[in-house]
């Protein structure tokens, strides 16, 4: 999955009609990037695995409306792994286009249902507010035109993001690495005892997003990682968690019985 291919297909110009299933106020340059990427996915490659195209459906849907402008490429805005991508990321970045992105090189399963979702079979692709806008040759046509700038929608503030991504499902661990993948030991304890716990919740990569990594420091006056949220509210990192645990609270913490 890490190959770095570039994808030589012409693009045609198609749409697609985009549901809001979830929101996430995403960006780039001054605002955030990435990984909502799977930050803003619900569920592992392997329970997608195992469900059928309706379920994939879905989360494609929650992946496209992840941020107001929502770039598909090889690689993270910050490192692109193909030519194309490095292209269009370069474009939005001069004109000051406020994006997130997600890296299909780390899920096989959206790489290549995004091309029969979309009905366009290459990558990069560009999305705003839940649309297809196109890819490297569209979004070069808009910026000659000048209608980039129109075509995203405005970036909301840092804090107004923070909120969105806190709230994207109602339990919201921020940690680093995914369920799939823990990158460090206080993740891993976390992300164990969560899973016994038997509560549906989603993951943020704080490690793909700097800015969501330092900002959310500030906005919860919680210096390190993992943390925890339900509900919007911050319930604490692994030793609030391992204490409720102990304490047989912890199930009814997670469903936002008590």
């Amino acid at each position: 999955m890490n190959e770095v291919m570039a994808e030589l297909a012409k693009e045609h110009a198609h749409t697609t009609q985009g549901e809001r299933v979830d929101s996430l106020d995403g960006a780039h340059a001054p605002e955030l990037t990435k990984k909502v990427q799977r930050l803003a996915v619900s569920g592992s490659q392997a329970g997608a695995a195992e469900s059928g195209p309706a379920d994939l459906n879905q989360r494609l849907k929650k992946l496209i409306n992840a941020a107001p402008c929502m770039l598909f490429m090889k690689g993270s805005s910050q490192e692109p792994r193909c030519g194309f991508s490095r292209q269009i990321v370069g474009l939005l970045k001069t004109h000051n286009v406020q994006f997130s992105s997600f890296d299909i090189l780390s899920d096989e399963e959206v790489r290549q249902g995004l091309k029969i979702f979309s009905n366009w079979p290459t990558f990069p692709q560009l999305y705003a507010n839940g649309e297809l806008v196109g890819g490297l040759d569209i979004v070069k046509e808009l910026a000659e035109s000048g209608e980039l700038e129109n075509t995203c929608p405005k970036a909301a503030t840092p804090e107004h993001r923070l909120k969105s991504v806190i709230n994207q499902s109602p339990v919201m661990l921020f940690m680093k690495g995914n369920k799939e993948e823990a990158r460090c030991g206080f993740s891993r304890q976390i992300l164990e005892l969560m899973n016994g716990a038997g509560v549906e919740y989603d993951t943020f990569d704080i490690l793909q997003d700097e800015e969501v990594r330092q900002g959310l420091k500030t906005y919860s006056n919680w210096p390190t990682y993992p943390q925890l949220y339900v509900k919007g509210e911050l319930i604490g990192g692994l030793d609030i968690v391992k204490e409720l645990k102990e304490s047989g609270e912890l199930v009814s913490v997670l469903k936002g019985e008590s």
